[in-house]
């Protein structure tokens, strides 16, 4: 029971660290974005469980990936994505959309940025075929048709979109 504890009070702490340096990365945000980007680097990289972790992990995601963003670093953005899927495993697939959905609307604010968003999309709806994310590559999908059809790639946009009409009826 002591020793139970004593994990307690370890986990807490480390929380508290991830905690404290997210914060100070929040801060820093603007003002020294390069010290910034290390604490949220720091705060993601992070190993452990729970959901408290989690959300903290989740929101120094986030606010990397709107970092980039501001810097117009989509290929760090491109690279985030890539690198945190191993965390994908250990979160619940609405929490991975909602990552992989923030992570491409920033792509798309960058101006220029439409080429590496569309090659953002195919890698991660290959991802989602891997790993069977059936639904999120839906979504990715219908992004990536509209994506096609705002370029004028009319033919591109219809293609994808009949395939995801034909594979939402065998669905249904």
């Amino acid at each position: 029971d002591t020793e139970m504890a004593a994990m307690d009070i370890e986990a807490q702490s480390k929380l508290d660290d991830m905690r404290e340096r997210y914060d100070r990365a929040v801060t820093y945000h603007s003002l020294k974005p390069a010290e910034a980007e290390t604490l949220y680097k720091s705060v993601s990289a992070e190993e452990g469980d729970g959901e408290e972790f989690n959300k903290l992990k989740e929101q120094a995601i986030c606010k990397l990936g709107e970092l980039y963003a501001d810097q117009k670093r989509v290929e760090d953005i491109q690279q985030l994505l890539i690198s945190i899927r191993p965390f994908f495993l250990n979160i619940p697939k609405a929490k991975t959309a909602k990552i992989v959905r923030t992570l491409i609307e920033l792509v798309a604010k960058v101006p220029g940025a439409d080429k590496v968003q569309m090659q953002l999309c195919l890698d991660t709806i290959e991802w989602c075929k891997q790993e069977k994310r059936t639904f999120l590559r839906h979504r990715i999908q219908t992004k990536l048709s509209s994506m096609y059809f705002e370029v004028k790639d009319y033919t591109a946009a219809l293609s994808l979109v009949g395939d995801l009409l034909r594979e939402v009826k065998k669905l249904d």
